[in-house]
């Protein structure tokens, strides 16, 4: 079979059926495979999905403390604006755009760890890049890691159930994830590593990241508001966490066919462009579908895309080299507004609007 295909590791349920269709596993099967891919004591292996988890379960204690203790409505604002707006462009400019696609260059590695660490970091690279271009390639397919037509938990669960690299691989097909991953700057395994621990990434490495990381903010949210300002974005950071994993099967439509005449211009799979994640995170993913590796995809007029204003801003002051911007093509191809033309009437004078 295609690499493609094969790069991730099949659920315990499989990914079709015996006819070829998406196999739709139970509530308790996806259950018992989340299960089975927490258990490390099991399988050393499954220690990247647990680690995301693990994260998202270390990060409630803030929420909580929040909620409970320091609770305000300046403070409820602020973490509405983290959350929502900045963890939301920053995973569209660093995760999707840049470590997936490739839509934009950075001059060099200093610009690309800055962009790289601009919040706190939730999710590894790993999960994300390699199961999106599978994503791309067999969008709304049985193989799909997060296929809508599996059901809401098939998608919130997917980072742990579907999106994990096979772990039995080729040493070429190694290579081919490895070099995936290669302009993201994280550190991979040797081909022995990746037989021992079932990843790209080097756990050691990425604990310690991620250990860096949330101390560095943890840190500058301290001294910027004290203790009530650092529980709150620590918080807002594992709220949005756990509602990112809802995106994919919301922006799919749920599993339904939900796309619009002249909103939806992608028809080769069921994603649709949706305001609030269009806006607040410049989240357009219909367009998005339509020319994946462009560093915009809020080609509308009304279509806020705040991830592209990053990147032009970063272009504007040298530290991005060059990037792919796919307007153009997409008003010649799939958006034409319809020319209206005005002319004086010359027997009555009147002002006569042509379409």
């Amino acid at each position: 079979m295609a690499f493609i295909h094969t790069v991730l590791e099949a659920p315990a349920y499989g990914w079709q059926d015996s006819e070829g269709n998406l196999s739709k596993p139970s509530t308790l099967q996806i259950l018992k495979a989340f299960a089975s891919r927490m258990n490390v004591i099991k399988d050393r292996r499954n220690w990247l999905p647990l680690m995301s988890w693990l994260m998202v379960l270390a990060l409630t204690p803030f929420f909580l403390l929040f909620i409970f203790k320091y609770f305000s409505l300046k403070l409820l604002l602020i973490t509405f604006v983290y959350s929502m707006v900045v963890m939301g462009t920053h995973g569209t400019i660093w995760y999707h755009r840049y470590c997936t696609h490739r839509a934009f260059k950075f001059r060099n590695n200093f610009w690309r760890f800055v962009t790289q660490n601009l919040t706190l970091k939730i999710i590894p690279e790993e999960i994300y890049v390699i199961s999106h271009h599978v994503h791309h390639a067999l969008s709304d397919q049985p193989g799909d890691p997060y296929n809508a037509s599996g059901g809401f938990l098939y998608c919130f669960l997917a980072d742990a159930n579907h999106q994990p690299i096979n772990r039995n691989m080729s040493e070429g097909d190694y290579n081919r994830c490895v070099t995936l991953m290669k302009h993201t700057g994280v550190k991979a395994n040797t081909y022995a590593q990746y037989k021992k621990w079932g990843t790209v990434a080097n756990p050691f490495h990425t604990i310690a990241g991620v250990i860096l990381s949330w101390g560095f903010w943890f840190t500058v949210f301290y001294l910027l508001g004290g203790i009530a300002l650092a529980c709150a974005l620590l918080g807002a950071a594992g709220f949005w966490a756990v509602g990112v994993r809802t995106f994919n099967y919301e922006g799919h439509g749920k599993g339904k066919d939900m796309r619009r005449e002249g909103v939806d211009h992608n028809r080769n799979d069921m994603s649709v462009n949706q305001l609030w994640p269009g806006i607040v995170a410049g989240e357009w993913h219909n367009n998005h579908h339509l020319f994946p590796k462009s560093a915009r995809s809020g080609f509308k007029p009304y279509q806020v895309d705040m991830a592209w204003y990053y990147i032009k801003a970063m272009h504007f002051f040298g530290a991005v080299t060059c990037y792919n911007d796919s307007k153009k093509r997409f008003y010649q191809q799939y958006y034409k507004p319809v020319p209206v033309v005005e002319r004086v009437c010359p027997k009555t004078g009147l002002l006569i609007t042509e379409i």
